[in-house]
C-alpha cells in the first residue's frame, strides 16, 4: 500500500514542500530512505521503528521504502520522523489516509514515541500557510511558535500514540490556542541605558542620529573612553520593531536553533558582537551546505565590531556589498541562496596599537609607521560606507564621579520613533523602511538643498576631497538629522552637522 504525507524542506529561509511517500512491499523486511537524505534522515528508520514500537503501534515486517520527493532537493535534519512515522502507519493499515489530508507533519522522535523539537517551525509554518494548508502538526515545545503564523490550526503533538488516536479519531488532539497577542506584552528591558553612561553626549547624539536613520558609525579613541558600553547600548534607543520585522529576525533564529523555547518571538533587535578572529564563512555565512552568519543575526539590528583593525582585512572587505544590498548572496555548486543583513553597523576602533596616539594625557608610544599600518588595515572603500565617524575621548574625573543621571534610553528613542514615523509615511508605499535605504533617485527628490546648503556642501566636498558615495552619504544623514528635528526642509544647520561626522582627516 502506498501512503502519502506532506512534510518541508528548508532551502535558506524558504521552504519547500517535500511528500513523503510509503510503500510497503514482500521481500526483506527493512526500511530504506531515498531522496537524497542526510545522515540524520537515514538514521532515522531506527527511531522511527523503535517510537512505534514503543508506542503500542505494530511496525510491518515488511519492505518499505521512503521517498521524499522532489528527489533532486536534499534535505537534512530529523523533521522527517515524524512524517515518515505516519506514512509508515497508512501504509499498514494503522491510519486511513483520508484523516492527513491538507496536514503538514513535522517533528523528531525520540525512542520512546515522544515527538521532540526540531529548527525552523516559523518558516515551515509560514509555508504551510502560504501554500493554502490548513493544518500544521508540530511537536508540543514548538507549538507557540508555529502560533504566530495566521490563518492556520497547529496542532501540538506530545508522542506518537496521542497523534494515533487523534489520526483513528479516538481522541481529538485541540488546536493549539494563543493565549495572547506576542506584540500586546511590553518587551523585556534592555540590559544598558544611555543614562548610565558618564559624558560623551557628542557620541550619544551620534548614536541617536545613527538609530533615527540605521546609519553606519565608527567609534575612534582610547582604551576605556566608553565605546563599547556606548555601541551595547544602542540597541536601548533604537525603535521598537514592527510584527513583519520581528518575524523576519525570528525565521533566522529559528532555522538556526538559536530560538530560546520561552520566547517565540525576538521582540528585541538583534545586537551581535563577532570576535575578531571570526572566519570569513562566520561573519557573513557559508559553509557546504550555506547558512546565515552573523551579519543576518543582525538582521535588523547592530552589528558590532570592537577592535575594528583587528579584524581580518578579506573579512572585513566581503561587508562591502551587503552594506549596499542589506542582503548577502552565496554561491555553491549546488545553488545560489540569499540571506537578509539590513543591518546598522557599530564600530569600534583605537587610533593606534598603543591605543594613545593624539590623546592630550597619555603618550602614544607607537612610531608614525606603525600608526599608519594600523590604520590601512581599514580600507577606504569600506570607511566610505560608514556615515558617521565619531572621536570619543576620554571621560574627566569629574563626570565619572557626578551622581546625577543623564537622559535615559526611553526619552531617546521616544524621538527615534518620531522621526522613524516621518520616514515611514515618507516612504508608504514602497519597500524601503528608513533613510539609509534611499537610492540616488529617492536622495534626488527628498534631499533638496537651497542656495546656502548647495554652496556648503561644494565647500566640504573641495575640502574633505569626498566622493559621489560620501556626497549622498552626507545628503541622506541631513534628512535624518532634519527628521529628528521635525522639519520638512535640510537647513544648513542639518548640512553642517552631518558634514561634521566625516573624517576631518584621512585614516589611510
Amino acid at each position: 500500500m502506498l501512503a502519502k504525507v506532506i512534510s518541508c524542506a528548508l532551502h535558506g529561509l524558504d521552504g519547500l514542500l517535500v511528500h513523503v511517500e510509503v510503500d510497503t512491499s514482500r521481500g526483506i523486511p527493512g526500511l530504506t530512505v531515498v531522496g537524497l537524505p542526510d545522515a540524520a534522515i537515514k538514521e532515522s528508520r531506527e527511531r522511527v521503528r523503535s517510537a512505534i514500537r514503543n508506542s503500542g503501534l505494530m511496525f510491518p515486517g515488511k519492505r518499505i521504502t521512503v521517498n521524499l520527493a522532489p528527489a533532486d532537493v536534499r534535505k537534512e535534519g530529523p523533521a522527517y520522523d515524524l512524517p515518515i512515522a505516519v506514512g509508515v502507519l497508512i501504509a499498514s493499515g494503522q491510519v486511513w489516509p483520508d484523516a492527513v489530508e491538507d496536514t503538514l507533519f513535522i517533528g523528531e522522535l525520540s525512542l520512546d514515541g515522544s515527538v521532540r523539537h526540531v529548527d525552523g517551525v516559523l518558516p515551515i509554518a509560514s509555508l504551510a500557510r502560504d501554500e493554502g494548508i490548513s493544518t500544521c502538526v508540530v511537536p508540543a515545545d514548538d507549538a507557540r511558535e508555529a502560533s504566530l503564523i495566521a490563518d492556520l490550526t497547529v496542532v501540538p503533538v506530545q508522542n506518537v500514540s496521542q497523534l494515533a488516536a487523534h489520526l483513528q479519531g479516538l481522541h481529538e488532539i485541540p488546536p493549539y490556542d494563543a493565549d495572547s497577542d506576542p506584540m500586546a506584552a511590553p518587551p523585556p528591558p534592555y540590559a544598558t541605558d544611555f543614562a548610565e553612561i558618564k559624558g560623551q553626549e557628542h557620541v550619544k547624539r551620534a548614536l541617536e542620529v545613527a538609530a533615527a536613520g540605521s546609519h553606519n558609525v565608527l567609534m575612534s579613541g582610547p582604551p576605556g573612553a566608553g565605546k563599547t558600553l556606548l555601541a551595547r547600548s544602542m540597541p536601548s534607543i533604537m525603535p521598537e520593531t514592527t510584527i513583519d520585522e520581528a518575524l523576519e529576525v525570528t525565521k533566522i533564529y529559528s532555522i538556526l536553533g538559536m530560538l530560546p523555547p520561552e520566547t517565540p518571538l525576538l521582540r528585541h533587535r538583534p545586537f551581535r558582537a563577532p570576535h575578531h578572529t571570526i572566519s570569513h564563512a562566520g561573519l557573513v555565512g557559508g559553509g557546504s551546505w550555506p547558512q546565515p552568519g552573523e551579519i543576518s543575526l543582525a538582521h535588523r539590528g547592530v552589528l558590532f565590531l570592537d577592535e575594528l583593525p583587528e579584524f581580518n582585512r578579506r573579512t572585513l572587505e566581503v561587508l562591502r556589498q551587503p552594506m549596499e544590498d542589506h542582503e548577502v548572496v552565496i554561491s555553491r555548486a549546488t545553488g545560489t541562496l540569499a540571506f537578509p543583513a539590513n543591518f546598522t553597523l557599530v564600530a569600534a576602533m583605537n587610533p593606534c596599537p598603543c591605543g594613545f596616539y593624539g590623546d592630550p594625557v597619555r603618550e602614544c608610544t607607537c612610531s608614525s609607521s606603525h600608526v599608519t599600518r594600523y590604520q590601512k588595515r581599514i580600507s577606504g572603500p569600506l570607511l566610505d560606507r560608514i556615515d558617521i565617524h565619531i572621536e570619543v575621548p576620554r571621560v574627566d574625573y569629574d563626570k565619572l564621579t557626578d551622581d546625577r543621571l543623564g537622559e535615559p534610553s526611553e526619552a531617546i528613542r521616544g524621538r527615534v520613533e518620531r522621526a522613524r514615523e516621518r520616514q515611514r509615511q515618507r516612504f508608504e508605499g514602497t519597500a524601503l523602511t528608513c533613510n539609509a535605504d534611499m537610492g540616488p533617485g529617492e536622495v534626488r527628490r527628498l534631499c533638496k538643498l537651497d542656495d546656502a546648503g548647495r554652496s556648503l556642501v561644494r565647500a566640504a566636498m573641495v575640502q574633505l576631497h569626498m566622493s559621489a558615495r560620501a556626497f549622498h552619504r552626507i545628503l541622506k544623514l541631513s534628512r535624518t538629522i532634519a527628521d529628528l528635528a521635525g522639519s520638512q526642509e535640510i537647513e544648513t544647520a542639518h548640512l553642517a552637522e552631518a558634514i561634521q561626522y566625516r573624517p576631518r582627516r584621512t585614516v589611510l
